[in-house]
């Protein structure tokens, strides 16, 4: 799961490179392992900066100065089964046809036979285990198909056709073509977030960004946006003060299913995704939650509710107010520690914990805790919560979870884990209470969740995570081929990674 951004100014003179870094400012919670952005000068040159680490690490005013031009497009990466090298950081570059740099966020699910098609048929090299450079050399061959001097909108939308019939999988992604303009499509299941908006200027001309998430468009004054529908694409020409973009339905939608994990965790709250507000879903979860709570424990056994922070706060305040119990932050977190389930080991992500978050003894001391978390995932992190409450001197800990019990692998962006490694895999809800020491775990039906994040428009969910049944199939062997790369990596076994990117200089000083 990652964040995608791109931009394209009216105005050509003017440089787009600060406003994609600040952007990048408000998706970093989409992707704190690598950053990149990708600039369009006057004359068509590239320009590109991109590296491993937060966006305020990897954007240094040095490096910031190499990027011109008034059009770009950024990208955040998280972590997925590949490695965390250097050369993975979007976006990815591949100078034929014509140029072009793409930004990601999804997974492909039929990768093996992408490879073999891009090797034995196509002849192009792919120089990473990134799915994200598989998709763009698919992009790139369709494009190459028409053999022409120069593309039009037609020819790009043509290629995209090629790229609907053989990618599987969910995906929003971001381009750019050298000279040419901006481009964003989205899977015809509408699994991964991304939306358009324009901003008018005083003169009348008007600036358009594509995102992942409301929220970057808000704070930037694109007050006119909407999402782009499920196998839906756009094309912002680069002069756009003076050629509006096109949008075309691509391929018909297959379904229009979010990713339901979304709404649970990963969006900001402040974010509207395909219509549906993720802070009003949270209070929602918060309400189901509480009356789930209430068929399996007596409202005089619940002194306080606390919320593991920050994703679960609303959820827990509002399920405080159901239940007609104090809501206590009990735990006070060290925001300069990441995410924890995607340490590389289980000590580091047992250490991580402690260093992230800290108890208060008065908020748990001789009192029966109702914990409420976003999700249960490995359980590392709520086993050592527990814990933490119990030492801290709770005398009862329940753990609620605004979400279902996850035991299934997610495939569509966000390295959770194998699926063997998920604490509730082939356990009961009694099983996962016991290993973690908690006295009772009680999780959100799936039915309610839906219920909580349904419109009118929307019914359906990518639930896959939950169930097991994802939306697109899974390519045979593809789960056994995330965990034989995750162990290879794990075990440093695999290919080295190129420490950079070949594609393109990084952080050019040359002015367009």
């Amino acid at each position: 799961m990652c964040g995608v951004l791109g931009i394209a100014l009216a105005n050509q003179t003017s440089a787009v490179a600060p406003e994609l870094f600040d952007g990048c400012l408000f998706l970093q919670h989409r992707g704190q392992d690598a950053a990149g952005i990708a600039t369009c000068g006057q004359r068509g040159r590239l320009y590109q900066c991109k590296g491993n680490g937060m966006a305020r690490d990897v954007f240094t005013q040095h490096r910031m100065n190499g990027l011109v031009g008034s059009m770009g497009i950024a990208h955040l990466r998280y972590p997925t089964a590949g490695s965390s090298a250097n050369s993975e950081a979007q976006p990815f570059y591949v100078n034929s046809p014509y140029g072009i740099c793409l930004g990601h966020n999804g997974n492909l699910v039929n990768t093996l036979s992408l490879r073999r098609y891009m090797d034995e048929d196509v002849h192009r090299h792919i120089n990473t285990d990134s799915d994200s450079e598989l998709l763009l050399n698919i992009f790139a061959s369709e494009l190459e198909k028409h053999n022409k001097y120069r593309v039009n909108n037609d020819d790009i939308f043509h290629a995209l056709e090629g790229v609907y019939r053989l990618c599987r999988g969910g995906y929003a992604c971001v381009g750019m073509l050298a000279g040419y303009g901006m481009i964003g499509f989205r899977d015809p299941n509408g699994i991964r977030p991304l939306l358009i908006g324009e901003r008018t200027n005083t003169d009348g001309s008007k600036d358009y960004m594509l995102a992942s998430e409301s929220v970057v468009l808000k704070a930037h004054h694109f007050n006119t946006y909407r999402d782009l529908n499920p196998g839906e694409a756009v094309i912002v020409p680069k002069d756009c003060g003076k050629e509006k973009p096109e949008f075309r339905q691509v391929v018909p939608i297959n379904c229009y299913r979010p990713d339901l994990f979304e709404y649970v965790y990963f969006a900001r709250p402040d974010s509207v995704l395909d219509g549906i507000s993720v802070y009003h879903t949270r209070l929602r979860m918060g309400i189901k939650l509480a009356e789930n709570v209430l068929k399996q424990i007596k409202p005089e056994d619940i002194d306080v509710v606390v919320s593991v922070p920050d994703t679960a706060r609303t959820c827990a305040l509002e399920c405080a107010s159901a239940l007609k119990k104090p809501y206590r932050e009990g735990f006070v977190k060290n925001r300069y520690v990441g995410r924890t389930f995607i340490m590389p080991n289980q000590k580091e992500r047992v250490s991580s914990v402690r260093r992230k978050l800290n108890p208060m003894d008065s908020e748990f001391s001789g009192k029966r805790v109702l914990i409420v978390d976003d999700s249960i995932v490995r359980g590392t992190t709520s086993k050592e919560i527990i814990s933490m409450a119990k030492e801290a001197g709770a005398e009862k800990v329940y753990f609620a979870s605004a979400a279902p019990a996850i035991r299934f692998n997610h495939i569509y962006g966000i390295d959770l884990a194998d699926t063997k490694q998920l604490i509730a895999y082939n356990k009961s809800t009694e099983e996962v209470s016991a290993e973690l020491g908690c006295d009772k775990v009680i999780y959100q039906s799936l039915e309610d969740l839906i219920d909580c994040c349904k419109t009118d428009k929307i019914q359906k969910f990518e639930v896959g995570v939950f169930t097991g049944n994802y939306v697109t199939g899974v390519e045979d062997g593809y789960l056994q081929e995330l965990e034989r790369v995750r162990a290879l990596n794990k075990a440093k076994l695999n290919d080295l990674k190129a420490d950079v990117d070949i594609g393109l200089y990084n952080s050019a000083d040359y002015q367009d």
